[in-house]
């Protein structure tokens, strides 16, 4: 990848003030509708699911609802599991991926588990296909107290309302070309810092928490998505996107000091999972298929792991 001479907002080497970040939000526009493409999928499960909104985002609260689907048979006496989807949303499989996973494999492990997905955390992204929310903030560097980006902090406030600590935690994503071409680019002038061109991994692979990595879990996704694309190898210094590769397709970050939303929960298995989806021999149903079969894989360990014990 290589580096324009200068994002269009803003001034080199300056952090950005209110009126960039305004020229900055009046730069996006709609691109597809998050009540058309995604709510319409969400409505579609209530027969099967418990559909409840657990909150409504400020920008526009009837245009953006925000819902969560949980398995009807929930139990005290089983352990939960978390599934977010469009944390960032332009990632758009791991949207779809979350409704599918839903639409064809919840009601499955329901026997075993409480799930509960949201499927778009963050739909005004979804619509402009972007990165931030419209103050120019990454939810998924945004999960602590106080919150200011009203997408994390309605997870937040959803996590707590549970009525037992989340066992498993699916947070699903993707890692495009355009993280390199806009998204860092845009970073770097937000922060008033250099932009130093990065690569992007040609293929899935997982991320897991430092502080917790549960590696044979994660060689569990691994393998599971394996069989749907392929998983992306570590480049000339054995790293991917900058971190060091721990086992094939793994790589670690402390998820609470970053405030992911793979630390959003103190879950005992987690896993954020990226596909890639600008890989010429990847379709978008085989990104979808990715993220369902990593979950799957995930849940399939966990449940030998019982059987074991």
């Amino acid at each position: 990848m290589s580096s324009s001479n200068a994002y269009p907002i803003g001034i080199a080497g300056m952090k950005w003030n209110d009126t960039d970040r305004q020229a900055w939000r009046d730069s996006t526009s709609i691109k597809r509708e998050y009540q058309q493409e995604v709510v319409p999928k969400i409505e579609a499960l209530r027969a099967r699911f418990d559909v409840e909104q657990y909150g409504a985002l400020s920008y526009d609260e009837n245009r953006f609802p925000l819902f969560c689907i949980k398995t009807k048979t929930w139990d005290a006496n089983k352990p939960i599991v978390l599934i977010t989807g469009g944390v960032h949303g332009y990632e758009t499989s791991g949207v779809h991926g979350a409704l599918q996973f839903a639409d064809t494999q919840a009601e499955k492990y329901a026997q075993y588990f409480n799930i509960i997905i949201a499927p778009c955390v963050s739909p005004w992204g979804y619509e402009t296909i972007n990165r931030w929310n419209p103050l120019a903030l990454d939810p998924n560097r945004s999960f602590y107290a106080d919150s200011p980006a009203e997408e994390s902090a309605n997870i937040i406030k959803l996590v707590k309302s549970l009525d037992q600590d989340v066992f498993i935690h699916f947070d699903l994503h993707e890692t495009t070309d355009t993280d390199e071409t806009e998204f860092r680019p845009a970073l770097s002038a937000r922060d008033g810092i250099e932009y130093v061109p990065g690569t992007i991994p040609d293929g899935f692979y997982t991320v897991g928490d430092t502080d917790n990595p549960q590696l044979e879990f994660q060689a569990a996704v691994i393998e599971s998505v394996r069989q749907v694309t392929h998983i992306a190898p570590a480049d000339e210094h054995g790293q991917l996107i900058g971190s060091d590769m721990v086992q094939d397709g793994v790589i670690l970050y402390p998820m609470d000091a970053l405030g992911l939303c793979g630390g959003v929960t103190t879950c005992v298995y987690g896993t954020t999972t990226e596909v890639y989806p600008d890989s010429p021999t990847v379709t978008d149903g085989e990104c979808n298929d990715a993220q369902v079969a990593a979950i799957v894989g995930g849940l399939d360990y966990v449940l030998s792991v019982t059987e074991r014990t």
